[in-house]
């Protein structure tokens, strides 16, 4: 099927105004005009008979003849011009004429007789004009507004091209194009040729054929707003609506590079944030320096459609960044959060990092005074999100312990935007507890991720008491960690001792699950001997890896045992200790030595008698 845009073209080279001006003819008038030029700041009609009056609009005079506008003006005939001139230069001021000026030159050209031409760039200044001055049948058949009516209809609202071009023009001449239908004939006529694109409604998603996205998109906000209202009336499918709003705020809001597609750039949004601490730019944009952008952007929200397909997480997360940047009302930061909610699953870490302007005020504040300072990151927001998720989540769920992939999904996604905010030496442990806690436990399948981000944020505030340190640990469940977790944690002196005892408990409990598999697997491994023709250098192998396994649990046994011992010594020691002799006396017990001198003999080892050691990886 051919593009829309050619039976448009098609219907315009018809009617011969596709692309064409149209010219107005020479009329015979009563006061006839050798020529018409302009001097300086003046324009001067040179004539047999003498000019006989000045009007003046804005900074330009006008010297003319006062019957040819007389004759067609009904606001021109009502002036008194039989008094004598004043001290002023000129006999008439007109104020508020639509168009200034060009259209009034325009204007005294047609009552003079001279061909003018027709525009979509000039005839609604013309119409507006033609109406301001009264120029109606009633003074003389064919008059101005009898005119740029004709070239409206015929010429105007029957072409795409034209009705953009009025559209664009028409921004400076509020109310009077508003109130003259102009907009309004316009926007319809382009929301119908849009909407008449049935391969658009019936799709529903972007594609080439959208060949009218940017010329829309060239408009601005308010007739913008009316047109997508039009269309959506029509019923242009959701995906089309969001896919368009995407467009144009992508062309008229900064911050954004990509594809099209909803992506945008990350370090334009660092720069940014740093701009906002080093130079105060938030604060020299508090006066509405930025009030269109503001009014762009809660247009556009207030537009987007219902559905939580018709926009993607990503566009959606950037317009919440750019409604923070632009201090926009609370209630559409609290809309977008929520719409961000819905479909948070699909957003990825950059998207999270949501910078916190120091200078914003409500809706989205994220200032954390509580360490002296304000956050790097807008904490307060991804947690509000987060809820919003959640809430979205149960509404749907049978059943509250239900675990769906966007569950996991978002648990992942939130523990690497806490280890990536846990540097952040602004962030309180408060705010960062709440936020690793807002999620229920079936959300994490493994806290691997969450103990990273714990070991960072310890890392990065040494300054923590004993007691911030134990309340910041119970965040995470040691059951959840994987072995190669656990092996790390018991040896990280950042950890409460309490925890530590609780790592070594989940990795003895870990360690014997290992060698019950490898138990189970040797016995099936037996049960099968025959079959799978194994050597009996392999099954020996196998059973002595085995019994070594059953030799490390009861030695984990017994360490455990000693470490409970010595925790509960210490613990009911003297009040005054610290912890540092506490950690230390633990760190030197036989079951530290023991996994230093095996880890050392394990490296110097030969690699073919070493067996199949466990691994350690450090994950923090």
């Amino acid at each position: 099927m051919a593009p829309l845009r050619n039976r448009f073209c098609d219907l315009e080279t018809a009617a011969h105004v596709y692309d064409q001006q149209i010219m107005i003819p020479r009329r015979r008038a009563s006061t006839s005009a050798e020529s018409f030029e302009k001097r300086d700041r003046s324009w001067f009609v040179t004539s047999q008979i003498p000019t006989d009056i000045t009007v003046q609009i804005q900074d330009i005079t006008f010297n003319f003849h006062k019957y040819p506008l007389q004759s067609r003006s009904g606001y021109m005939s009502r002036l008194n011009l039989s008094s004598p001139r004043s001290n002023y230069e000129y006999d008439v001021k007109i104020d508020g004429l639509p168009g200034g000026p060009e259209t009034f030159e325009l204007v005294l050209k047609f009552c003079y007789g001279i061909p003018i031409d027709l525009t979509p760039t000039n005839v609604a200044s013309l119409r507006c004009a033609a109406e301001f001055l009264e120029m109606t049948e009633d003074l003389e058949e064919g008059n101005l507004i009898s005119k740029t009516e004709a070239f409206i209809t015929f010429a105007v609202v029957t072409s795409w091209r034209n009705s953009n071009a009025v559209l664009r023009s028409c921004e400076s001449l509020s109310p009077w194009a508003e109130n003259l239908q102009i907009i309004r004939r316009c926007s319809d006529s382009i929301a119908w040729k849009a909407s008449r694109d049935t391969t658009l409604t019936e799709e529903g998603d972007a594609s080439d054929e959208q060949w009218w996205f940017e010329d829309v998109s060239t408009l601005k906000i308010n007739y913008f707003v009316r047109i997508m209202k039009t269309i959506r009336a029509k019923g242009m499918a959701d995906g089309v609506i969001g896919a368009c709003i995407a467009h144009y705020a992508i062309k008229w809001l900064p911050g954004y590079e990509g594809d099209g597609e909803g992506r945008f750039s990350h370090v334009c949004m660092r720069n940014e944030l740093q701009l906002s601490i080093s130079s105060g730019w938030r604060q020299e944009n508090r006066g509405g320096q930025n009030k269109e952008e503001r009014m762009i952007i809660e247009s556009l929200v207030s537009l987007l459609p219902p559905q939580r397909e018709a926009v993607n997480c990503r566009f959606l997360l950037w317009l919440l960044k750019m409604a923070i940047v632009y201090s926009a009302t609370p209630a559409l930061v609290s809309e977008l959060e929520m719409r961000v909610g819905m479909v948070l699953e699909d957003a990825t870490l950059d998207d999270l990092l949501i910078p916190n302007f120091p200078a914003f005020e409500g809706g989205g504040t994220a200032t954390d005074t509580s360490m002296g300072g304000s956050t790097l990151h807008n904490v307060d927001t991804i947690q509000r999100i987060v809820e919003y998720f959640l809430m979205h989540e149960q509404h749907h769920q049978q059943s509250p312990q239900q675990q769906t992939t966007a569950n996991i999904k978002v648990g992942k996604l939130l523990d690497g935007y806490l280890a990536e905010i846990a540097t952040d030496p602004d962030l309180s442990p408060v705010k960062f507890q709440a936020l690793a806690d807002v999620l229920p436990g079936n959300a994490r399948t493994c806290d691997d991720g969450l103990y990273r981000a714990l070991d960072t944020y310890l890392k990065s505030h040494p300054s923590l008491t004993d007691h911030e340190r134990r309340r910041l640990c119970k965040v995470m469940d040691c059951q959840k960690l994987s072995l190669d977790a656990c092996f790390h944690a018991a040896q990280n002196e950042r950890l409460p001792v309490r925890t530590v005892v609780q790592v070594l408990f989940t990795e003895q409990v870990k360690m014997k699950e290992t060698m019950q598999r490898e138990s189970s697997s040797k016995e099936d491994f037996s049960g099968r001997e025959n079959s799978w023709s194994a050597t009996k250098e392999e099954v020996q192998s196998l059973k002595e890896e085995v019994e070594k396994m059953k030799d490390k649990v009861e030695e984990l046994q017994q360490d455990y045992s000693f470490l409970h011992q010595e925790y509960d010594k210490l613990s009911k020691g003297s009040k005054s200790s610290t912890r540092t002799p506490v950690w230390k006396k633990i760190r030197n017990s036989a079951f530290f030595r023991r996994k230093g001198d095996e880890e050392e003999e394990r490296r110097t080892m030969p690699s073919t008698d070493r067996g199949r050691p466990l691994r350690r990886v450090s994950i923090a």
